[in-house]
């Protein structure tokens, strides 16, 4: 039988039983649908985490005080170490040559007050170097100088949602505050940052001088944070091994182990890149499943057109059909049920992934890979399941099917 006749036949066939045509496709085009929108979303989770990373800044190393671990996806310290100081910073720019910027920092969340408003927010003390490190730029006004934090003088800049929330959407600059019963005077106000790959808010914070926080506000002799930037990225494990060796020299542990953490961003955006593609491809093998029950529906689909069509098998091969005739026209209809239902799995997992994209509720990347294999694999289902009933059908003897009701 040619072959266009054969899907024309295929074609009548499938098309005089809709209602179960569309049941045995609907499996597939769920199941395809599923596996787009889902890599789709896991691929959209992943640009927009390490985008917050690289949001950090460039080629970026971060020295935290004592030991931490990773608890409920974020990094907890152990415990209080004292030990790291701002010559720490010092140090290492002076003693690595891997190293071109180190400013250190100290940050609690504490108490701001204007007037009768009150707003518990993030203070952070750093080095005016921070701010070209830490990617933080001034939408309006400016930030302190070195002189003014040699002076401990009291001036802030304030994060977009620091101000809103304690000066109610007034204009902040020159506006005079408190912190703890510290007063203040802002001078700038940062540009929006969003939120780090813990979900925190970037832009709820208040930056003062280091000195300034360190004596006037926390009354510690010590820091919590270096931020410290390597020349290039391809640098940042030697970058990384000079700063362990200048540290543990100052600190004199010897043969006790490290009394900081050391986060190297090149290291962290692969492990998060990792993590966001495992649990990309868990969900989306998750969502493939849906696929082989498609083709199981597919499977029960053609097993009943064979029992029902068991006398048109009979008549066809007492006039001549071949057993492979047979064999071909069912694995011809439950291929174009699945490729049917791949098609319009595509359709609406680009159209779903492209809708949650524009609507706001979840970025999404199309991945044309995960497209391809849905679809492929889809065919695949359907020439697999349908090769069980082919066979069957192409079984059957003429004179017993002539026979059957």
């Amino acid at each position: 039988m040619k072959l266009s006749r054969n899907l024309l036949l295929s074609f009548e066939i499938l098309a005089a039983h809709k209602l179960r045509t569309l049941l045995s496709v609907l499996g597939i085009v769920v199941g395809v649908g599923a596996v787009i929108l889902m890599v789709s979303a896991g691929r959209g989770a992943e640009r927009r985490i390490l985008n917050l990373i690289r949001n950090m800044g460039t080629n970026i190393i971060i020295v935290n005080a004592g030991q931490t671990r990773i608890v409920a996806g974020r990094q907890i310290q152990t415990e209080n170490v004292i030990t790291l100081e701002p010559d720490d910073a010092e140090a290492i720019l002076r003693n690595c040559p891997s190293v071109a910027g180190a400013a250190p920092a100290i940050d609690k969340r504490i108490s701001a007050v204007w007037e009768s408003e009150n707003a518990i927010t993030s203070v952070l003390g750093m080095t005016p170097e921070g701010f070209a490190l830490r990617n933080i730029a001034i939408a309006s006004g400016r930030i302190f100088n070195p002189d003014e934090g040699r002076a401990r003088r009291r001036v802030a800049v304030v994060g977009p949602t620091a101000a809103k929330n304690l000066f109610l959407g007034k204009d902040p600059l020159g506006l005079q505050f408190l912190i703890g019963h510290v007063p203040f005077t802002v001078i700038g106000v940062t540009a929006p940052k969003g939120t780090d790959v813990n979900g925190q808010d970037l832009d709820d914070i208040i930056v003062v001088p280091l000195e300034t926080a360190m004596r006037r506000i926390f009354n510690v002799p010590y820091i919590q944070t270096i931020y410290i930037q390597a020349h290039s990225p391809q640098i940042l494990d030697r970058a990384e091994a000079e700063i362990t060796e200048v540290l543990r020299q100052r600190h004199r542990l010897r043969d006790k182990p490290n009394d900081f953490t050391i986060q190297n961003q090149a290291t962290l955006l692969a492990t998060e890149r990792e993590t966001t593609r495992s649990m990309t491809f868990l969900i989306g093998s998750v969502a493939g499943i849906s696929l082989i029950v498609g083709g199981v529906g597919i499977l029960a689909v053609m097993l009943i057109a064979v029992r029902e069509r068991t006398s048109e098998i009979g008549l066809r091969r007492a006039l001549g059909a071949r057993r492979v005739d047979i064999c071909t026209q069912f694995l011809t209809e439950s291929s174009i049920l699945a490729s049917a239902g791949g098609l319009l799995g595509v359709i609406g997992g680009i159209t779903a992934s492209l809708a949650i994209s524009a609507l706001g509720y979840w970025e999404t990347v199309i991945s044309w890979p995960a497209v391809t294999l849905g679809f492929a694999f889809s065919v695949s289902i359907g020439i697999l399941f349908g090769i069980y009933p082919a066979t069957r059908a192409a079984s059957l003897e003429p004179i017993n099917a002539l026979r059957a009701e």
